[in-house]
């Protein structure tokens, strides 16, 4: 029953912006349509996160073939258990022991929270920033529900997240004007790409 929806795709060699679409329709009020979602708006991006946390993990020396155990569990990190986080998994089901592969593979729940739990908050909070991610700054706000997209990210910088990921961990200058001439055809301004190595290539094709 959606009614609005946003866009962005990116050339990820270059940080080109090919195509954003803010709205369905920028002149229908009834949708507030005339927000630009894309770029303004903040969402949280559900299981889109995880491979940050996983990436994370990798880091700090959990591998691919890690085992974690997809069981029903309870964390408590705070000495209160009325404030204590139970997840679930989409299917309601538990698999058992699993690889950290097969977890992010099928996106699974359980196994992503406690991929964040060990990989760390902070870990994972700083690895989204250098890969783009201009939001996600109220440390005190994010518990282990961020495995699960407990945070609110703009869509446009999750897509120069994702392009770091396609580009074995380099991040380049996102760009939606190229060029800017006058009326006499003189470029005033033009695109010129920078790139960083934001993390490393290993692990970031572990994720891949």
């Amino acid at each position: 029953p959606g009614t609005n929806a946003a866009l962005v795709a990116e050339d990820s060699n270059t940080g080109h912006v090919r195509a954003l679409v803010g709205s369905r329709d920028y002149f229908d009020e009834t949708i507030d349509g005339n927000f630009d979602v894309a770029s303004q708006g903040l969402r949280q991006p559900g299981s889109s996160i995880k491979p940050f946390a996983y990436l994370a993990a990798f880091k700090k020396g959990f591998t691919p073939e890690t085992v974690l155990f997809d069981v029903e569990t309870e964390f408590d990190t705070t000495g209160d258990p009325e404030r204590s986080y139970k997840p679930h998994n989409f299917d309601s089901t538990f698999r058992g022991p699993i690889t950290m592969r097969n977890a992010l593979a099928q996106s699974i729940n359980v196994p992503s929270v406690k991929t964040l739990y060990l990989a760390g908050i902070d870990n994972v909070l700083a690895l989204l920033h250098a890969t783009g991610i201009a939001t996600l700054n109220e440390r005190n706000r994010y518990g282990l529900t961020l495995a699960l997209g407990g945070g609110e990210i703009k869509l446009i910088d999750m897509i120069k997240a994702y392009s770091v990921l396609s580009q074995d961990g380099v991040l380049h200058n996102q760009a939606t004007i190229l060029s800017i001439k006058d009326k006499n055809g003189k470029t005033l301004e033009s695109y010129k790409d920078t790139k960083e190595q934001v993390t490393d290539t290993e692990h970031v094709r572990m994720v891949n």
